[in-house]
């Protein structure tokens, strides 16, 4: 029993796989009908089409910006010179004199001192009011995006003959002098 199961097994595996690689509709297997020949390209033809490119430009260019001195001193800035001055001036005052007339000397020297250095702050302070503005470089940047067109290569359109018969077809690549056909034959 066991031998006709397994009989029945391969022959039904024998007769599955010659169908299996034959035509449809002609009953002959493909193997045996199917091979490779080189046709001569007559014509080749690149399919160009148009493409819009977005390229980002960077442009640099140089301001000239103004800076105002007087912004650098503040109205209010009298009392350091005058603090600055009066301190010197009592310490230079302390150095005369003895007992109450040291005294009155260091008093007279700070007051002194005090007076000079208003003097020396309201002259540099009209001195910045009077400056013109200085003027200095900036180099600013922006990032700009230009369209262009550019023309690609989408593929070849291809001419080429082969056996007396002329045949086209598109092709991914230049094929060069010839290509490579696949040829089948069948009964008729």
């Amino acid at each position: 029993m066991f031998t006709r199961v397994m009989s029945c097994v391969v022959v039904t595996s024998v007769l599955t796989t010659s169908a299996a690689l034959a035509d449809p509709k002609r009953g002959v297997p493909y193997s045996a009908n199917q091979g490779y020949g080189f046709a001569r390209v007559t014509h080749v033809e690149p399919i160009v089409r148009q493409v819009r490119v977005e390229v980002p430009r960077r442009e640099c260019w140089t301001e000239t910006r103004y800076d105002q001195p007087n912004a650098a001193q503040p109205n209010g800035s009298l009392a350091g010179p005058m603090i600055v001055g009066g301190l010197i001036g009592g310490a230079i005052g302390h150095q005369f004199g003895n007992g109450d007339g040291r005294r009155a000397a260091t008093v007279a020297g700070a007051l002194i001192g005090t007076a000079v250095g208003h003097e020396v702050g309201a002259t540099r302070q009209a001195q910045y009011a009077s400056a013109p503005p200085q003027p200095y470089q900036v180099e600013r940047c922006d990032q700009r995006v230009e369209q262009t067109y550019e023309e690609r290569i989408d593929g070849y359109q291809v001419e080429y003959e082969y056996g007396g018969q002329r045949y086209s077809t598109r092709l991914p690549y230049d094929p060069g002098e010839r290509l490579r056909v696949q040829v089948a034959v069948w009964p008729a």
